[in-house]
């Protein structure tokens, strides 16, 4: 396996970064890949939100795990989950859903705002309404190369506008939602598909998940079905924000690890499964 706990351990690997999926490598790789690591590892990770049980199993294997999140257009992580002591003593549970927030800004920007689209007004800080995340500072691109159209439409009222939704809890702190484009709209409600993924990650089946609908890949050794799935889904989630259909296959990712969403959302469609 290219990620695992024994190859980190063998070059004494201190600070390291990696999307959630590479995360999800290490701590899902076999007993024969594990060792013992002299120190806590640091490891930064972004690039989508990190499920929380993927956190809690790096924290038993002695990783601790800063959240980042960012753009190209803001020259990488723009925010991180700033980490406050008073929450080491927390339940688990309360703790790793404090880690999946995606934080606050660096000092390099001047301010990250949740903000209505169409009034740029900034959201209540209640952790419920949500907006869209928007950027301004230092780390901000001027523009898109020779594309005026673009850079003006990211730029409308001098804020550069993310595509992210999120919500912004009373502290601050900022909680991602998804992307405007990989929301879905499903017996006329707005289906976040970060809020479903997270469920479903949490079946003790489930080693890797995505929508629309639900693709998921199993752990080795499992073996369930899509009605299980479902129903787990809907004793965990409001029914209309359950998935109705399940495959079960491998996930389709670029170089970096992200999942290829476009490719699924076109399955999902030539399935039916979002008309």
């Amino acid at each position: 396996m290219a990620w695992s706990k024994a190859r980190i351990a063998l070059h004494k690997v201190t600070p390291m970064g990696g999307a959630p999926t590479v995360l999800n490598m290490i701590a899902n790789s076999p007993p024969s890949d594990q060792r013992p690591l002299s120190d806590k590892v640091e490891i930064m990770t972004g690039g989508a939100p990190p499920p929380p049980q993927i956190l809690y199993k790096m924290e038993e294997l002695d990783f601790r795990v800063s959240h980042l999140y960012g753009l190209t257009e803001t020259y990488g992580p723009g925010t991180h989950c700033s980490w406050k002591p008073e929450w080491d003593s927390l339940p688990p549970d309360e703790r790793l859903k404090l880690k999946t927030r995606q934080g606050v800004h660096h000092l390099g920007l001047e301010e990250v705002d949740v903000r209505d689209s169409a009034t740029m007004e900034s959201v209540p800080t209640d952790g419920k309404t949500t907006g869209e995340v928007m950027f301004r500072g230092n780390t901000v691109m001027s523009g898109y190369y020779k594309d005026l159209k673009s850079t003006e439409e990211a730029f409308r009222d001098l804020w550069f506008r993310s595509g992210d939704l999120a919500v912004k809890h009373p502290d601050g702190y900022i909680e991602s939602k998804g992307s405007l484009e990989r929301r879905y709209n499903l017996w006329g409600e707005n289906i976040s598909t970060v809020e479903v993924e997270t469920v479903v990650y949490s079946h003790p089946a489930v080693l890797e998940a995505a929508t629309p609908c639900a693709f998921v890949k199993l752990k080795e050794g499992f073996n369930v079905d899509a009605e299980e799935i479902i129903k787990f889904c809907r004793d965990h989630l409001p029914h209309y924000m359950a998935p109705r259909t399940v495959i079960f296959d491998d996930l389709p990712r670029t170089s970096t690890g992200k999942v290829q969403k476009f490719i699924l959302r076109e399955k999902a469609e030539a399935l039916g499964s979002l008309s």
